[in-house]
């Protein structure tokens, strides 16, 4: 077989700010498809790195499947080759995740997201067999570590390391809010390691992350990649500047389940209407002024 090292060179690389897009939706409730295309193309002129829809952000529990894969096909589309793709094709159910990641594969993704499955919590063994099974699809993955929304520790560092000897397994969205364990991570694979939270991105990517999947990103691109560009070429009194001015916002997209406040957030800056569906809910009233303060003082309003 090929050297470790020929193996490592295949591998995707990714760098930068990728937005874990919002998916918006008309007042009639249905996904704002043309809103969409609107957003890629701003993504592309602000120096987004890649866009991830279909992730918890954009609201992939509540899309049907016929949505979930339109909304996917209609970022392919906009973005016509000029920015990466990487469709949220998750879940808890191996048979169900290869199958979506073979969808995304034929929709023409750059890679996908694949969060460790939620609710049924399975062993690092578990995690290990069913990232084996989705790797077999053929396309570049970024894993996702999450812990808070899944139950149980998330992976282990020795897991990660296992997993990165799958040629499929590019990078990590790490979101375990930690930049221990991402330091724990680095020391023991050469994996990509990708901040999960807005505010961690100098940390992160000072002890080697790539960047980040943000949120942010979803109002203010072009200074997320600026701040991922500076920390990549060492200027950390440009990254610490734009660190400062973007820290009340990351923290505010957080005052409720996300993607509330980001929806709001949007809604005040006239990029999409406030519309989320059921669980979720429109943000409390008395959270707004939180967010037009954080929007204010990023440059945003």
């Amino acid at each position: 077989g090929s050297t470790d090292s020929e193996s490592k060179m295949a591998k995707l690389q990714l760098f930068g700010s990728y937005v874990a897009l919002i998916t918006p939706f008309t007042d009639a409730d249905e996904v704002d498809y043309e809103c969409i295309k609107g957003l890629v193309e701003w993504h592309v002129k602000e120096g987004t790195a890649g866009i991830v829809p279909c992730g918890t952000t954009g609201e992939s529990p509540t899309l049907s499947e016929e949505e979930h894969f339109k909304v996917i096909e209609t970022v392919v589309k906009a973005a016509a080759g000029r920015i990466q793709v990487i469709g949220g094709a998750g879940g808890n159910c191996t048979k169900k995740v290869v199958a979506a990641t073979e969808k995304c594969k034929a929709l023409g993704c750059t890679a996908v997201l694949s969060v460790i499955p939620y609710y049924n919590k399975p062993t690092q063994g578990g995690l290990i067999a069913h990232f084996t099974a989705v790797n077999a699809v053929g396309v570049p993955m970024m894993l996702y570590n999450i812990p808070g929304r899944c139950g149980g520790a998330g992976m282990t560092s020795a897991t990660i390391a296992e997993l990165y000897k799958l040629p499929m397994v590019c990078s990590v969205k790490e979101a375990t809010g930690s930049v221990d364990f991402a330091s724990e991570i680095a020391s023991v694979c050469d994996i990509a390691i990708f901040s999960g939270d807005d505010s961690l991105v100098v940390p992160l990517m000072s002890v080697g992350g790539k960047g980040v999947v943000s949120v942010a990103a979803n109002l203010c691109p072009a200074k997320m990649a600026a701040l991922c560009s500076a920390m990549q070429a060492g200027d950390l009194k440009t990254a610490t500047t734009l660190h400062k001015e973007l820290y009340a916002l990351c923290k505010a997209m957080f005052c409720e389940t996300n993607p509330i406040p980001c929806k709001a957030a949007g809604a005040m800056m006239g990029k999409w209407k406030d519309n989320t569906r059921l669980p979720l809910t429109k943000l409390e009233p008395q959270n707004a002024p939180a967010i037009k303060a954080a929007l204010q003082a990023a440059g945003l309003l």
